[in-house]
């Protein structure tokens, strides 16, 4: 009980919050959270995240999706220059267990694109909100941004997704 509290207490104290948690057996009734959501950023019910910084909005699949994939091998990104329009698909993850495509939570151009990922997908598992970002966007309908989920929703979302499976 101490070592949940300290947890709780130390995961409020860096604005992270729990969007998984897995359910041991019965004799242990201990919940792990393995997902983490950060304040500051917006998410989409396909799990991608959005942080909007000025003109340009950085985009990546959540700490929920990637756990979910399992480790990644593989990422196909859009090039720079490009549009991605909301709720289409602009690019795909494979991992070992599967191929699944990443859509744009908002409409805008393509400004940037993270290359890193083409030499180490593995990032998207190690840093997924750092390092692990996939496209930079300049967003053309701004608004689009406030039909997203904070990061409180969002792990409501996910808790009752993942009861729901």
């Amino acid at each position: 009980m101490a070592l949940r509290m300290w947890a709780s207490s130390t995961a409020n104290a860096l604005k992270i919050s729990c969007a998984s948690k897995a359910h041991l057996s019965p004799a242990f009734s201990l919940s792990r959270c393995f997902s983490t959501v950060l304040d500051g950023l917006k998410y989409a019910d396909s799990h991608e995240w959005v942080k909007h910084e000025g003109s340009v909005a950085t985009i990546g699949i959540t700490d929920h999706a990637q756990d979910h994939l399992g480790e990644v091998v593989f990422v196909e990104l859009p090039e720079a220059g490009g549009s991605v329009s909301k709720g289409k698909g602009f690019g795909a993850v494979e991992s070992v267990k599967a191929t699944s495509d990443v859509n744009s939570p908002i409409s805008g151009e393509v400004v940037e694109v993270n290359s890193k990922l083409t030499e180490t997908p593995g990032l998207i598992n190690s840093s997924p909100y750092e390092d692990g970002w996939m496209i930079k966007v300049k967003p053309s309908s701004p608004s689009e941004l406030e039909s997203l989920m904070g990061p409180k929703e969002y792990t409501k979302f996910c808790e009752e997704e993942d009861a729901a499976h």
